[in-house]
């Protein structure tokens, strides 16, 4: 397959180009070159794709059998990147978002759940935030979505929509703030209850995917089958530290802790982790266990070549704040 990636340096960009390499493919970048890196074995072209003249550059660079965007986010950007491809690709694949979903966090989601309204020719402030949702990110990915379609047709296009994605080279720094946090030691708020499910997706498996699924519309999370419980366990297991403390969601929320932010990963919405990925399934999708997502990246963060990103400096909670809270919550329990 001759594949075009659309970034291909950070997270799952990169862990697509590997993946693609791995298997044979002949793989094209098409980025700016202003962060990360370029993968060995690419062909690179350079280029914006806000810029017209880039991107006609880069489609007489092809024809392509396959387009990953992993990158979209403006409905009118990702929409002059479709039109602009889609004379030399034959399908193109948009890494979309759980987010599109009308009801997510909120509600258990299938991919014929409702989805947020935004027009395809959108800018990339089309929306609102609310709380728990919607986001500007979800209706803009609708936007990028439709933008897609549009110009490929829904027998040319692939979208998939992707909950939370863990693993190595994470900038966003879920998991990384949770293996920092045990490694520091000591009681460790663990939020809720250990019996929680929850659905975090290796960004390996999602590359997989990526270059496997068929036209359609897919959800692409974990089954759901492993726990809270089991991630700090796998946590505690590579760090060999910490000492996980559970406190119930209805103490946390009466301390005013920010869910997904403050404590990451934990939400307390019953949508939060209920999103049905069966479609993708039985289109291929294979999904490892957390303890193999959670010890690679301890794995890759050992290399010390961490991913600095804006970000992870908005997760977590204070040392201090930390022990107050479980410091209360033991004195009243």
């Amino acid at each position: 397959m001759r594949l075009l990636v659309l970034g291909g340096s950070w997270f799952l960009g990169r862990a697509i180009v590997d993946a693609a390499l791995a298997g044979g493919h002949e793989v094209t970048t098409f980025r700016r070159g202003l962060t990360g890196d370029d993968a060995p074995g690419v062909e690179v072209v350079r280029g914006d794709r806000t810029d017209v003249d880039d991107l006609a550059r880069l489609a007489a660079g092809g024809p392509w059998d396959v387009v990953v965007d992993t990158s979209g986010y403006v409905p009118r950007e990702v929409g002059a990147v479709a039109r602009a491809l889609s004379p030399v690709v034959g399908r193109y694949v948009f890494v979309s978002s759980v987010s599109a979903y009308v009801g997510w966090p909120v509600e258990p989601l299938t991919e014929t759940s409702e989805l947020l309204d935004c027009p395809a020719d959108a800018a990339g402030d089309y929306g609102h935030d609310g709380d728990p949702g919607p986001s500007v990110y979800g209706f803009t990915k609708v936007g990028c979505e439709r933008a897609v379609t549009d110009a490929f047709g829904a027998d040319r296009v692939t979208i998939l929509r992707p909950g939370v994605i863990l693993g190595p080279r994470e900038y966003v720094g879920r998991l990384p703030w949770w293996l920092n946090r045990v490694a520091r030691g000591g009681r460790v708020l663990a939020p809720g209850s250990p019996d929680r499910p929850i659905q975090p997706v290796d960004v390996r498996d999602v590359a997989e995917f990526a270059l496997a699924a068929p036209t359609g519309v897919f959800n692409v999370t974990a089954p759901g089958t492993e726990t809270f419980g089991d991630f700090l366990a796998a946590c505690v297991s590579v760090a060999c530290a910490g000492e996980p403390h559970w406190v119930p969601d209805e103490f946390l929320v009466a301390q005013g802790l920010r869910q997904w932010t403050e404590i990451p990963l934990w939400r307390t919405y019953a949508g939060a982790w209920a999103v049905d990925s069966s479609r993708a399934r039985a289109a291929g999708l294979r999904t490892r266990p957390l303890i193999e997502t959670v010890r690679d990246t301890w794995a890759w963060m050992g290399t010390k070549r961490a991913v600095e990103h804006e970000r992870a400096g908005q997760l977590g909670i204070d040392p201090e704040k930390e022990a107050a809270v479980l410091d209360a919550w033991q004195a009243g329990s």
